[in-house]
């Protein structure tokens, strides 16, 4: 495994499966590294070990929660993980808080763009529980990487996320609306 793709690179071309919704004959969809490109939008892809755990579903109904927030944003959002897109759409039939989701659940089953990020955990092959802040160009521009066990905080990655679109310096706990600092 390589490092972490990190802040500056280039966020790996990808074309895969998705979950979109639990709404038979349109459980699934295509989505790719060109959507949000082609969209003028920024990214955020959120990535989580396995369906059918304990932490995992905490993110991402906070994710959920927090859709709109995103929205508002110009940021197209994304889960991912190496669990297959049917697998994804049974845990979403499961449990109750992952019914109504409104963004896709991406399926990583070649393991090839966790691979390409540098994040699949080397002892189960599953994916680490890393965030990426994607530019509208293509450009990592945020990564944060927790160990399998602790769960993100989603607030926090809106935050940097208003702070990498003012294009200012922002100082320690800067939050939307405060004054960026000013060089003189």
């Amino acid at each position: 495994m390589n490092g972490i793709l990190s802040i500056g690179s280039k966020f790996p071309e990808f074309k895969k499966l998705a979950n979109v919704s639990i709404e038979k004959g349109k459980e699934f969809a295509e989505v790719s590294s060109e959507d949000h490109i082609k969209e003028g939008k920024w990214m955020v892809m959120f990535w989580y070990p396995k369906d059918f755990t304990f932490v995992c579903p905490t993110e991402i109904a906070e994710f959920n929660k927090n859709y709109e927030e995103f929205r508002d944003r110009d940021a197209i959002l994304y889960g991912a993980s190496t669990d297959s897109e049917f697998v994804h759409l049974a845990w979403r039939n499961d449990h109750k808080d992952l019914k109504n989701l409104k963004f896709p659940l991406i399926a990583d089953t070649s393991k090839s763009l966790a691979e390409s990020l540098g994040i699949l955990e080397a002892n189960e092959k599953v994916a680490y529980r890393v965030t990426y802040i994607v530019d509208p160009d293509g450009i990592i521009r945020w990564v944060n990487a927790n160990d399998l066990s602790v769960g993100r905080n989603v607030k926090e990655v809106l935050r940097v996320l208003d702070a990498l679109q003012t294009d200012e310096l922002c100082p320690c706990n800067w939050e939307k609306g405060q004054e960026t600092l000013k060089v003189a």
